[in-house]
């Protein structure tokens, strides 16, 4: 399901909005962070500055200080303080060492100067400030995420529009390649963005596309029908040339060769006009197939072992079978290897195999792959997938991984109503 692709665009567009939502929450958190700390520390060094204050009055005045306060030398501060009251300016009127030990010792230390050798210290607990700051970050990061189950599923249900628009546009493609020419997106709703401007280039290309495949099945119906009758006067004047004659009996067989051609075409223009019906009949494949390869007089070894009987159009089946063992003994090397399993035909040889064109693509007219020329007109692979598909059949084809071709007709089993 697209819902639960990770990698759908639904995701990632929610994705890359809760990277936002985090990384706008990391910035104002680490501003109110930094805030709140400093507030904190002025509210303490404000806290020891009065409480230092007092007390120098008090020293001054007694030569004593409260109780809070403590009076040192410089050789008896802590190592921090002693430092930073070594390194204070002139202006300075005291000194701070912040002491912390988390996860509970938090103390602001002070010391002011008030003789040659005498110090005031004084500290003063920030745990409340620390505390309260770290409420604040929970707080920060507890809302980034009550407002990322939010924004998450919302920012995914709002890409909904754009994600079906997209489906149906690869829908419609799909099924322009599957051989749906009439199929178009359109015009879905009002909007007029990089979608919609998309879609209707697609519907141009899939028109352009239609009518150029359309001119060329019309030309190639169009040819084959020209050129029957007078290939019919051409065979029939052949025949009446004397039969021992060498110029003559090339002429019949080119003849003959140019008609087959014809017919092929003829028989292309009706799988591609979708004129042609399956007349099924239930047959057993194996004895079909054997019977068929029989027939074509070639060099190919048949294997029958668990061939099933099967409800399909014989004839049909007759003219896959021709096809593809005539186009393994032509392109391809001996030995060539027919076997039925189940409902299954898998016709084998051991050539060079299939051209990447043909895998990629599948068979084309004209195009055999091959960079020889007078070996084949590409037709009979383009005939055998066509009445495949009128069997409701499947046919694939690949290369033996220790070298040859291999094509697969895969047919419907038999229903338990027959």
């Amino acid at each position: 399901m697209a819902l639960l692709n990770p990698r759908a665009l639904r995701w990632k567009i929610a994705a890359l909005t809760a990277a936002a939502c985090c990384a706008v929450a990391a910035v104002i958190g680490l501003l109110v962070h930094q805030a709140i700390s400093e507030r904190g520390d002025r509210t303490g060094e404000q806290r020891v500055a009065a409480r230092l204050t007092a007390a120098e009055r008090e020293y001054t005045r007694t030569g004593t200080a409260p109780l809070d306060i403590e009076i040192r030398t410089p050789q008896q501060l802590d190592a921090h303080l002693a430092r930073a009251l070594t390194a204070k300016g002139p202006s300075d009127l005291y000194v701070t060492w912040y002491d912390k030990k988390p996860p509970n010792w938090y103390w602001l230390w002070a010391a002011m100067p008030v003789d040659g050798n005498r110090v005031l210290v004084a500290r003063t607990d920030m745990s409340t400030e620390v505390r309260s700051l770290q409420l604040l970050d929970r707080s920060i990061v507890k809302a980034v995420l009550a407002a990322l189950a939010v924004i998450v599923p919302l920012a995914a249900l709002a890409t909904e529009p754009v994600n079906r628009r997209l489906r149906h546009g690869s829908r419609t493609a799909r099924a322009i390649a599957d051989g749906d020419l009439d199929a178009r997106i359109g015009s879905r709703g009002r909007a007029r963005d990089e979608i919609t401007e998309m879609s209707a280039a697609m519907d141009v290309m899939a028109g352009t596309l239609q009518r150029k495949l359309e001119n060329e099945r019309r030309f190639t119906a169009d040819v084959a029908h020209e050129l029957r009758t007078p290939l019919m006067g051409l065979s029939t004047a052949a025949e009446l040339l004397p039969h021992d004659d060498e110029a003559a009996e090339l002429v019949r067989d080119r003849a003959s060769a140019l008609n087959g051609l014809v017919e092929d075409l003829l028989e292309i223009s009706r799988l591609d006009a979708g004129a042609e019906r399956a007349r099924t009949d239930v047959v057993p494949l194996g004895e079909l197939v054997a019977d068929v390869v029989r027939r074509t007089g070639t060099q190919t070894l048949v294997t029958t072992g668990d061939a099933q009987v099967v409800e399909t159009d014989p004839r049909r089946v007759e003219r896959i079978v021709v096809n593809l063992v005539t186009n393994a003994h032509r392109h391809g090397a001996i030995p060539v290897e027919v076997t039925v399993t189940g409902t299954r035909i898998v016709v084998r040889d051991h050539g060079p195999g299939f051209p990447a064109t043909i895998l990629d693509e599948g068979p084309q007219r004209f195009r055999t792959g091959t960079s020889e020329r007078g070996r084949g007109h590409g037709l009979g692979l383009t005939i055998a997938l066509g009445q495949a598909d009128v069997l409701g059949a499947r046919l694939t084809f690949a290369n033996a991984p220790d070298a040859g071709a291999t094509a697969t007709l895969d047919l419907a089993p038999l229903s338990s109503e027959t």
